[in-house]
């Protein structure tokens, strides 16, 4: 099982929700941290937290679904000189829900794909040459599990969009050890899953952190958490390895 202690791992959406678990949970590994949110304010307690846990942490700022504040962003993360050894990526939107979905206007399109599919794709485009040359990293892309719902046309559609674009990077790096993976918290009460979800937060962890700290060398899985649940991270880790293979070499 990989050891994170000491690595930086940027985590995308990092104030609430599952992100904040994620960056606790990480902290909680001895990572050190990136946080990213909207606005530094909504970080202010996180970063204390996770700093409280003794590792090392900055936050950044930018509105996803403005693309020139991610890649001033990315210029911001770069000054900082530090090895980004782990990126995940779980700042996700859901524009609407519409009930009338054949009305369904053009701009939860564009901001969806914007948030759930560009921006995440330009962090990955950002960071994996550099995993690469140094020959090793993590990429984890948060994906959801909606299908058959034209009442979230744009969520939908821009998280299959980013399953298209992980699983087409996977391929580049296969057997080495860069990987990239998608994962899927599973339908969970947060800001964006709603109160009736049925799977509480807590559910998604270590599910949705499982890929960090696999070792077998693929790239390309949807690793659900919700598979997880209950699992102590050593047990989630085997389980991963044995049970989710990549897909590059079925027809």
């Amino acid at each position: 099982m990989l050891q994170v202690k000491g690595k930086w791992a940027l985590v995308t959406g990092a104030a609430r929700g599952i992100g904040y678990l994620t960056a606790k949970f990480m902290a909680g590994q001895g990572c050190n941290l990136i946080l990213h949110s909207r606005s530094l304010a909504h970080t202010e307690k996180i970063l204390e937290e996770v700093k409280a846990l003794g590792v090392s942490a900055y936050a950044v700022e930018a509105d996803l679904n403005d693309l020139g504040a991610v890649e001033r962003m990315l210029g911001q993360i770069d000054a900082l000189n530090v090895p980004v050894d782990i990126v995940l990526n779980n700042a996700g939107l859901q524009v609407a829900y519409r009930t009338a979905y054949f009305e369904t206007p053009p701009e939860d399109y564009l901001i969806s794909f914007n948030v759930n599919t560009i921006a995440p794709a330009m962090i990955c485009y950002h960071f994996m040459p550099m995993m690469i040359k140094r020959g090793s990293g993590r990429i984890l892309n948060t994906t959801s599990g909606i299908r058959l719902e034209p009442e979230q046309a744009g969520y939908s559609a821009s998280k299959a969009a980013l399953d298209k674009i992980t699983i087409d990077l996977g391929k580049t790096v296969e057997g080495t050890d860069v990987m990239i993976n998608l994962t899927d918290p599973g339908w969970c009460r947060t800001d964006l899953g709603g109160p009736q979800a049925p799977n509480a937060p807590e559910s998604a962890i270590p599910g949705i952190v499982v890929g960090v700290f696999m070792e077998d060398r693929k790239s390309g899985r949807i690793l659900g958490a919700q598979d997880f649940v209950g699992l102590s991270l050593e047990e989630a880790v085997e389980k991963a390895e044995r049970e989710f293979d990549s897909p590059y070499g079925q027809a």
